[in-house]
């Protein structure tokens, strides 16, 4: 082949937000597959919050990207060759290629996608792990019952959307917050969620004061800062706090001061932080359970796809900053 591989690597760790400088694009020969490993052409990329966290050297669940090393990340890919003949060039699969136009990848650890199905794009999203993610907080962790208040923040994004959506089916009276008046509207409208606030209103704690009038019984976390002041004070009694993620504090150089934990006594609240990996069995019942949902349209989801491979740095930085509008996925090629 006379193509070459594009790839990002990480040039710098961030101290704040990040840059363009924490990236470098880098072009080279493919790679040559190893015994056990296929060559992949990566189509579709993931980006996800959670790569701010590899970009640093800090102790973390994961091990961070090592400077020089491609940028982490999911992908959607086609086989090119697969030595061992597992799969046949032209196959789809998944996994963990990274930020780089072709990889090699044991075929241990792939898994085919069947594009018949629906599009490819959601084993990156709402039936990927975001999808996953919001399926084993809102039904493990927050644990909605019939008739309480279930407020979910990013509720237009890749989790909250699915969140909020999983948490109605459950019964709950589903709040989102989300960021703009188009971003809220969505979230009514298309979503069905009985209400969402817009978190960027400057009363926006009066606003979510009224919408939950009876107080929050479950919250699954994605932002933490200024919202999170807001919700914790509308908590009742025995209210549950899944904590997915903080997205707005992810730049902070130290952490941000906190609610009053005091109310976690007081009020006997559980609050539960959880790493979707550790729930390796939820995957494959999530594809089974929200694939039925999506395919039947009652599942509803919103892709951002930006094309090429290096405008993924920008569209990250935007990520982080909110300015995506539902799953972000990059399209390589």
């Amino acid at each position: 082949m006379t193509e070459t591989n594009l790839r990002i690597l990480l040039r710098a760790r961030p101290e704040g937000l990040v840059g363009p400088e924490h990236f470098e694009v880098s072009e080279g020969p493919l790679p040559s597959p190893r015994p056990g490993e296929a060559l992949l052409r990566n189509r579709f990329l993931s980006l996800d919050p959670y790569m701010r966290g590899r970009m640093s050297a800090a102790k973390s669940y994961s091990a961070p990207v090592e400077i020089g090393a491609v940028m982490e990340g999911q992908c959607v890919s086609q086989v090119v060759e697969d030595p061992t003949g597992r799969f046949q060039a032209g196959d789809w699969v998944l996994g963990g290629f990274g930020w780089q136009r072709f990889s090699a990848v044991a075929v241990s650890g792939l898994r085919k996608l069947d594009p018949q199905t629906g599009p490819v794009t959601t084993a990156l999203g709402v039936l990927g792990m975001p999808g996953t993610t919001a399926w084993v907080g809102t039904t493990e962790l927050a644990a909605p019952r019939p008739g309480e208040t279930f407020v979910v923040s990013a509720a237009s994004g890749a989790v909250g959307s699915v969140a909020g959506q999983i948490a109605m089916r459950m019964g709950a009276r589903v709040v989102g917050i989300a960021g703009g008046a188009e971003k809220c509207a969505f979230v009514r409208d298309e979503l069905g969620f009985p209400d969402c606030v817009d978190h960027r209103a400057a009363d926006f704690p009066e606003r979510l004061r009224a919408a939950c009038s009876s107080g929050i019984d479950a919250y699954f976390e994605n932002v933490g800062g200024a919202v999170q002041k807001a919700v914790f004070p509308l908590l009742n009694d025995f209210g549950r706090v899944a904590f997915c993620g903080m997205v707005a504090e992810y730049n902070d150089d130290a952490p941000a001061p906190g609610p009053n934990l005091m109310q976690v006594v007081r009020k006997r609240l559980s609050l539960r932080g959880f790493i979707v990996s550790d729930h390796p069995r939820a995957f494959a019942d999530w594809r089974s359970t929200g694939g039925e949902w999506v395919r039947e349209g009652s599942l509803k989801y919103r892709e951002d796809v930006v094309r090429g491979l290096e405008g993924a740095p920008e569209a990250f930085m935007g990520l982080l900053a909110g300015k995506n509008f539902g799953k972000l996925v990059i399209e390589v090629t």
